[in-house]
């Protein structure tokens, strides 16, 4: 049943199909990968074909076509994340932690999702592997419909930064006309946080990086947006505040966000993702919060209501194809604002 919606999506793949005494064995058919055979830099990143991954009675295929780059990307290339999630590491490794594309097939138990239909998902990629690849399998509960008005490019990168920041928001539970900062504004989830408060009537001060950061921070609906590599955080800060921000939602640490956290309030709040590092090393005097982003299917029907009636736009600076994904890693290293990309069908 699977192979079979497979081959009518008009997937690439193939299986070797031998017959025996006793009976048919298909092999697992193949697709196209860039997969890790060890940890180590770029140039260890190489496309193959490997394996479909296995469709359990809960999971969701997808036919990829576009998925996200990230920091953490690299960060889990060179080894980092290796034992962190209590599974030990199998090669060929399959990064890409998000991706959107249509559905190619589903296990028995899953209901709600038809073969074809437009989809994005957050995924971990041990031990099943990730969206570096021409297919991935999650479990139903982290994919979701693509809203109609996000583009299937857009939705390819937005899985892991959207919840990321709607869960930032949602745990600083902040009134309409109360003062954020979110720093790291132009970043992948600073974009979309800035968007996401905006929705939710807060006043942003948004800390971006160069001048086409602070330019799609105020494009996105910042009411102020500056530079926090060249301007004076703290008096931006207070000067958008006198009396102290209520919170903040910080995505790129440092010594510039650290010293930028003087300026919340003592009884405000502070949202920091987990992963996002360094770390403060002086506490600040307002409570820090460290989080992961929900990726539940609860989460993300929250954050598709918040698109369907406010839209929400995924600034993808670059797209690569698939077997250029360790130019998208070089490129993690430079200046760029948003999300990056490979597409991958």
């Amino acid at each position: 049943m699977i192979l079979d919606s497979i081959n009518q999506m008009g997937g690439s793949m193939n299986g070797r199909v031998e017959r025996t005494a006793g009976g048919v064995i298909v092999e697992p058919p193949l697709m196209n990968a860039v997969v890790l055979d060890r940890f180590g830099g770029v140039d260890e990143l190489s496309s193959r074909r490997i394996p479909l991954p296995e469709v359990g009675d809960d999971d969701v295929l997808i036919r990829v076509e576009y998925a996200g780059v990230g920091s953490w990307d690299a960060a889990e290339r060179k080894g980092d994340f290796d034992g962190a999630f209590g599974i030990p590491t199998t090669f060929p490794y399959v990064l890409g932690w998000d991706a959107a594309g249509t559905v190619a097939a589903v296990g028995r138990n899953v209901a709600g999702f038809d073969v074809g239909e437009r989809v994005y998902a957050a995924t971990m990629p041990v031990a099943r592997g990730g969206f570096y690849a021409e297919y991935g399998v999650v479990e139903a509960e982290f994919v979701a419909r693509v809203p109609d008005r996000v583009p299937t490019e857009q939705a390819g990168a937005m899985a892991w930064d959207a919840l990321t920041a709607l869960s930032g928001l949602e745990l600083l539970d902040l009134r309409s006309h109360e003062t954020l900062m979110v720093f790291g504004a132009s970043g992948g989830i600073g974009h979309l946080a800035v968007q996401l408060a905006r929705h939710r009537g807060i006043r942003v001060l948004a800390v971006a990086s160069g001048d086409d950061g602070v330019a799609l921070a105020r494009r996105l609906g910042a009411e102020r947006a500056i530079d926090g590599r060249r301007e004076d955080v703290l008096a931006a800060a207070y000067e958008f505040a006198p009396g102290g921000l209520d919170a903040a939602l910080v995505t790129a640490g440092g010594g510039i966000a650290e010293r930028s956290l003087r300026a919340i309030r003592k009884s405000g709040r502070i949202a920091w993702p987990n992963g996002v590092l360094p770390v403060p090393v002086t506490a600040p005097d307002a409570t820090v919060s460290y989080y992961d982003g929900d990726r539940s299917r609860a989460a993300t029907d929250r954050l598709n209501a918040i698109i369907e009636a406010n839209s929400l736009v995924v600034h993808v600076a670059r797209t690569f194809p698939l077997e250029r994904v360790g130019d998208a890693h070089r490129a993690l290293s430079d200046h760029y604002v948003g999300k990056l990309a490979v597409k991958v069908a």
